[in-house]
């Protein structure tokens, strides 16, 4: 949930509906603006502003501005040009189709990697080179986008596994330990298939790396490191998953491309050994042509 959706929906005493007003009505005044001005401004005490803070889940009102301020940035920026949802209309021409595809796709990409943040991503890249055996929980569906990424990292000797059964996903989590590194995905973070995979990891100790939507949720709450997906579809009044699988795509694509720079000279020259063994294709292109490659 949104911290805005979770100042609207919770039970507040009168001073902290004050605060969280303002809050909502003037998010371009919170940063700017010290404790003391705001409490005198909607009437209220600094006090109502750490109780308000630790009631949403905060240790003091300064998490909670920065939180909050960082959310309403994200929310209204990108995404201007085109619908997520809707990304194209009844009567638009082929040509317009395809380019509002492009300009969706690279509108996805920028947004999600305005949601990176190093020490999240190096945190992630960290649990990922330390694991033994690193597996992936997620739905049928986004299994498909993320069988690219155990593909490339079983390449470069990278343990990678994913659990595309429905029913088998709380065997796979039984089955882990310490040396585990589970991934868990899931756009909402709190199917039945999430909640059941998070309590069997967590008995068995095993480190969560969770990619899910922004704002606080089951997953987000319960991993170790969070990656956030881009977060502008609802859940099915849309024409496609564009922009959800396009953030997975390329989020596991930065996922791997970190683990791979953490011995690069080693991984390439173990792919392009490989290549010269298991790859027997030819092309009479330059570009596409490789150095040992007859013309």
């Amino acid at each position: 949930m949104l911290i805005a959706e979770k100042l609207q929906k919770m039970s507040l005493s009168h001073a902290e509906k004050m605060i969280s007003e303002y809050m909502l009505q003037h998010p371009e005044l919170l940063e700017k603006s010290t404790m003391k001005q705001i409490a005198r401004v909607t009437y209220t005490h600094p006090s109502s502003m750490i109780r308000l803070a630790k009631k949403i889940g905060f240790s003091g009102w300064v998490g909670l501005r920065d939180a909050y301020l960082d959310e309403n940035k994200y929310l209204h920026a990108q995404f201007k040009e085109v619908n997520a949802n809707l990304p194209f209309h009844q009567n638009d021409s082929i040509q317009a189709i395809a380019q509002k595809i492009a300009v969706l796709e690279q509108t996805t990409i920028a947004d999600t990697l305005s949601l990176l943040h190093h020490d999240q991503l190096q945190q992630a890249k960290e649990m990922l080179l330390s694991a033994e055996t690193i597996k992936i929980f997620t739905s049928s569906a986004n299994a498909l986008m993320v069988q690219d990424f155990v593909l490339k990292m079983n390449r470069i000797k990278q343990r990678v596994t994913i659990c595309t059964i429905h029913t088998e996903h709380i065997y796979e989590a039984f089955n882990s330990d310490s040396t585990t590194c589970a991934v868990v995905l899931s756009y909402t973070g709190d199917t039945k298939i999430v909640r059941g995979t998070l309590e069997v990891l967590k008995k068995k100790n095993v480190p969560i790396i969770g990619v899910t939507s922004i704002g606080s949720n089951l997953l987000s709450e319960n991993a170790d490191c969070v990656l956030n997906l881009t977060t502008r579809e609802r859940l099915y009044s849309k024409i496609g998953t564009f922009s959800i699988n396009t953030s997975i795509a390329y989020l596991f694509d930065v996922l791997y491309s970190c683990v791979f720079a953490a011995f690069y000279t080693q991984n390439l020259r173990h792919l392009i050994e490989i290549g010269r063994h298991a790859d027997n294709r030819t092309s009479s292109l330059e570009i596409m042509r490789e150095n040992f490659d007859k013309p």
